[in-house]
């Protein structure tokens, strides 16, 4: 099983290219599954979890082709040939729950596993059999899968949501495209990955309005189209990225990022004295201090501190001057890599959703395991700024959400590597 090795470096200096959106990219690939006709979409990230959608499309009827080395996703569901998603391929990513509304909107009818992924909590589906069931749809559970149909095809309504669930408002803006009537989505979730979803939607012809907001109205129509499509930037990759310079001292601009993205995370920087500055091509990101400020971080749903940069700004705040206080209110059983960071010789206290950091003088390399996606990269930030070597175990965490990582890392004056045992 791989691994990957890193050593504590030293000042970091460069520009790292940042992929498209993971998150965007699952969410864009089952709009195919709406139009006989096909999808293209660019600036693909090559990563894992984009073959599993791959996987899993190919086994309702998508002719899926990745060019340019998987750069581009060309897909193409002239027919939908099997209705049931299967545990199989499901269980292996959460995002798969995203094949329910476009093949209930298109077909009437849906047999899709209940979904797998990170150990982060348990992110109900409730929400979306709700919410479906509003617009007429029927939705049984049996033995682990859900039974969905529709008598008529589905109907406009109005779709209050308890929580502004990012999965959610995609399954309902998606099955809403060719629904019968106007259907309204209140509370909705404003997240940079609705608004492109949105955005390829309606060059598909879709009639939509509001993204970006916590309203978004939609007209169904009764056919879409195909369309070419590129994947917005990955916010938390480039998040990630940014932190690179903030753990280990230098100055590195990140290729295609974009402030807007991130706002609430840049002013947490800023506020631990990291400048962030908007380029021409991005953003540079440098730190020249000694240590860090420590600050006190909750997460929130966008535009909030985003969950899936929580466990990578603790790293941060392990050797920040003085105590940080960092809360967690979207996932249960969130902090699992703090252990793993207390094995390198950072001070954490966690209690339930609350986690407090007193930052230590240095951080030592150990042997360190990944928990989840966005813990395992925070241990390979940590091990930038610890003494001597850390070694990190259970790396297939790591290929769900990053790519090139060795490569990218080092292109800036890091010292990591991969190894197979």
């Amino acid at each position: 099983m791989d691994s990957i090795v890193v050593k504590g470096s030293g000042p970091l200096s460069g520009q790292v290219p940042i992929a498209g959106a993971k998150n965007a990219c699952l969410t864009l690939m089952p709009a195919t599954l709406l139009s006989e006709e096909p999808l293209t979409l660019t600036n693909a990230p090559r990563l894992s979890d984009i073959r599993t959608m791959a996987e899993l499309l190919a086994s309702i009827g998508t002719e899926v082709a990745g060019l340019q080395d998987g750069m581009v996703q060309a897909l193409g569901t002239k027919e939908i040939t099997n209705h049931v998603a299967h545990y199989d391929i499901v269980r292996k990513m959460r995002a798969s729950n995203l094949v329910l509304g476009p093949m209930l909107a298109r077909m009437g009818y849906a047999v899709v596993s209940l979904p797998g992924g990170c150990a982060i909590g348990a992110r109900p589906m409730d929400i979306h059999i709700d919410s479906l069931e509003k617009m007429g749809a029927k939705i049984e559970l049996k033995d682990g899968y859900l039974h969905a149909k529709t008598d008529r095809g589905l109907k406009g309504a109005v779709v209050p949501l308890r929580f502004a669930s990012v999965g959610a408002t995609e399954n309902i803006l998606m099955a809403a495209t060719l629904a019968k009537g106007t259907t309204v989505i209140e509370n909705a979730a404003k997240e940079p990955e609705i608004v492109d979803l949105a955005e390829c939607l309606r060059k598909m012809g879709a009639q939509i309005e509001g993204e970006g907001t916590s309203r978004i109205e939609i007209q169904g129509v009764d056919r879409l189209h195909g369309a070419t499509h590129p994947v917005v930037t990955d916010r938390i990759e480039l998040g990630t990225y940014m932190l690179a310079p903030a753990i280990a001292g230098g100055e590195v601009e990140l290729l295609g990022g974009r402030r807007n993205l991130l706002e609430a995370f840049c002013n947490k920087l800023e506020e631990a004295d990291i400048s962030v500055t908007e380029t021409a091509d991005g953003l540079l990101v440098k730190n020249n201090a000694a240590r860090v400020k420590a600050v006190d971080v909750k997460t929130e749903i966008f535009p909030g501190f985003p969950t899936d940069l929580q466990a990578q700004m603790m790293a941060l705040l392990c050797t920040a001057e003085g105590t940080s206080v960092l809360e967690e209110t979207i996932f249960e059983n969130r902090f699992m890599h703090a252990p793993e960071l207390m094995r390198m010789g950072a001070n954490i206290e966690v209690s339930g959703g609350m986690a407090k950091v007193v930052g230590v003088d240095q951080l030592k390399g150990a042997p360190v395991m990944a928990t989840d996606l966005r813990a395992s990269v925070s241990m390979i930030l940590a091990g930038l700024a610890a003494e001597g070597e850390t070694v990190l175990s259970r790396v297939y965490h790591l290929d769900r959400g990053y790519e090139k990582v060795v490569s990218k890392f080092n292109g800036i004056g890091a010292k990591i590597e991969r190894v197979s045992s």
